[in-house]
């Protein structure tokens, strides 16, 4: 059955359908992932936005019960050169198909995505729609021209009441703004004993569960959008360890005054080169996001730059100079590169320590017993 993708500069890229026929206007973006689509899809980060896959073969493994990373995925459709209707892998329990039509997620296949992702790469991202073969383009477009971008991505992927991931070491609070399940493993790994709460829980309901640390998760948007959140970032700073993943990031550097844009066309991926300035050590990194953070706004924010982007010297990583507190833009727990990142995770356990040695009213390794001596 042929199916449309339909761009709001009023291009039309005709190909066949697989997946569901529910479709929702999104950001047209692009993925250079050459594996991980499983992931890719299941990633809260692209609520709204509608996938290209810019390498050729898609769903040749199909879908296991291992590699999500959120329950139910939150994007709007995805495009790719070639799908594979018959995957062959022993993990594999249905197809990317029948995965797709359970989710109520549109797909494309048979387009041009290598022409399609230049297209982005020059214009920029811009909104789309898939469509059945004999819609009206035209109405479409306009629809396409006349539509907001969402707002609200954050709310419809958070958690919507806190719950425990239980353990026997550090407490950290885990605020959810669409965390993927790598993070919540990351930190289990370690022993973490995790509370995750959702995106607009302020400060003073976090520090009532005691913790030794906040992990601010990555999430979908703009970061401007909830400034609830930025606010309770606000409020942390100082009484906490904080660590910080993608849209944590750009919170922590927004609630110290810094400021955000949005990036032309995004960085969607596991290929990406990131510097750590103090080591000079290069990572290759996964990334998705479309925001930055302003690195010429840093200045008196007490915030200094740690990661820079090789690809187009974008902040890819900040620390503060004062609080224990630092992030990076990038996903340290997708392990995507031969030197992987997920270190950080330790980065922020050893941080922990230092502070819980630094305070005399701690009760045991891994719980502080009085917060408020950080602010004494």
């Amino acid at each position: 059955m042929e199916r449309l993708l339909v761009l709001e500069d009023g291009t039309i890229y005709r190909g066949f359908a697989f997946g569901s026929d529910i479709f929702r206007i999104g950001e047209l973006v692009f993925n250079t992932s050459m594996t991980g689509y499983q992931e890719i899809i299941t990633d809260n980060s692209y609520c709204g936005q509608i996938i290209t896959m810019t390498y050729p073969l898609i769903g040749n493994y199909g879908i296991n019960g291992d590699d999500n990373e959120s329950l139910e995925p939150a994007l709007f459709g995805l495009a790719v050169r070639d799908y594979c209707p018959e995957p062959n892998n022993w993990r594999s329990r249905e197809t990317l198909d029948q995965y797709l039509k359970q989710k109520g997620i549109p797909g494309i296949y048979g387009i041009d995505t290598r022409a399609l992702t230049l297209k982005i790469r020059e214009a920029g991202t811009m909104k789309a729609a898939m469509a059945a073969a004999d819609a009206d383009t035209d109405t479409l477009v306009s629809q396409l021209r006349s539509a907001d971008y969402l707002h609200d991505q954050v709310k419809r992927v958070s958690t919507a009441r806190p719950f425990p991931v239980p353990n026997r070491g550090h407490k950290v609070v885990l605020m959810d703004f669409g965390e993927k399940l790598g993070i919540i493993r990351e930190l289990s790994k370690r022993n973490c004993d995790l509370i995750v709460v959702p995106w607009n829980t302020d400060a003073e309901q976090i520090m009532e569960y005691r913790p030794d640390g906040v992990m601010l998760s990555n999430g979908p948007g703009d970061p401007a959008d909830i400034p609830e959140a930025i606010d309770t970032v606000r409020r942390l700073l100082g009484q906490v360890s904080i660590f910080g993943i993608c849209l944590g990031h750009q919170l922590i550097s927004l609630a110290c005054g810094a400021r955000t844009f949005k990036l032309k066309f995004g960085h969607r991926g596991s290929n990406h080169p990131v510097k750590n300035l103090s080591t000079g050590r290069v990572e290759i990194t996964a990334q998705n996001h479309g925001y930055s953070v302003d690195i010429g706004s840093l200045a008196g924010t007490g915030l200094e730059v740690t990661h820079e982007s090789l690809n187009d010297k974008t902040c890819e990583g900040v620390r503060h100079q004062e609080f224990p507190v630092f992030s990076v833009q990038y996903h340290p727990e997708a392990s995507s590169g031969p030197h992987d990142s997920n270190y950080l995770f330790d980065e922020f356990i050893a941080l922990m320590d230092r502070e819980y040695a630094g305070n005399a009213g701690s009760v045991r390794p891994g719980r502080r017993d009085n917060m408020e001596v950080r602010n004494a």
